[in-house]
């Protein structure tokens, strides 16, 4: 096999009746030797900014006494060449019928994060994916989900999904960057304009990546994929 990568998966808005119609699922990823590199960067970032190391930061955290911090984190998202965007909005959830497919929401959700992960695939290397615990059915969602992986691929030994793991966000660092580009995502693709400090760094990421981030990118992009599904 070639090399080994990291998946670090989350979503945005992806209940079936919440306050939004869009829904947003990513991940970050990035060379699993790099992970450390990585980590201490952000890390480092933290403590410039007054952040305790361990401390958990988020989308939901972002404010303007912490401003300067979270667009360092998108600079350093956007610097770092080993780290990788990919996520996957559903434009309109209340568009979704999943009568008509046989399915429920839970369903359909599974089947996005499936989708929002076969783009970052290549059969030649091989991939740990860590996605956030949610609930007490994260654990089997995560079985469900290697399986099916593993099945495309003809993965029956585990050489290109080693494994699929819940894990607690507080705990990597990776986690929190992928919670924030999810949130700015969402955020763009929401249309709000409620904080000044949000819109800051959603216009920062736009103009540094050079993307309008509610439009699908090319297949082939790399350092940030986007794929926008249509349910009509």
């Amino acid at each position: 096999m070639g090399q080994v990568y990291n998946i670090y998966c989350d979503e945005s808005c992806h209940l079936e009746h919440d306050d939004s119609k869009v829904m947003v699922i990513g991940g970050i990823w990035c060379s699993k030797n790099k992970i450390k590199y990585i980590s201490d960067k952000i890390k480092d970032l933290k403590i410039k900014h007054g952040i305790k190391p361990n401390f958990e930061v988020k989308w939901v955290k972002v404010s303007p006494n912490k401003i300067e911090f979270y667009s360092d984190m998108i600079k350093l998202f956007l610097k770092e060449t080993d780290l990788h965007f990919r996520c996957l909005i559903v434009s309109d959830k209340t568009k979704l019928r999943h009568f008509d497919f046989n399915q429920d929401h839970n369903t359909f959700y599974d089947k996005m994060y499936y989708l929002m992960l076969c783009n970052i695939i290549d059969t030649s290397n091989s991939y740990n994916i860590y996605i956030d615990i949610k609930d007490t059915h994260t654990n089997e969602k995560s079985k469900i989900l290697a399986k099916y992986l593993r099945n495309k691929y003809y993965d029956y030994n585990c050489n290109i999904i080693q494994k699929i793991q819940p894990v607690n966000s507080s705990e990597i660092q990776l986690m929190q960057l992928v919670d924030i580009l999810i949130g700015a995502v969402s955020y763009i693709n929401r249309d709000l304009k409620s904080s000044e400090a949000k819109l800051r760094i959603t216009k920062e990421l736009k103009e540094q990546s050079g993307l309008a981030l509610n439009h699908s990118t090319s297949f082939f992009s790399k350092k940030i994929n986007i794929f926008v599904w249509d349910p009509s």
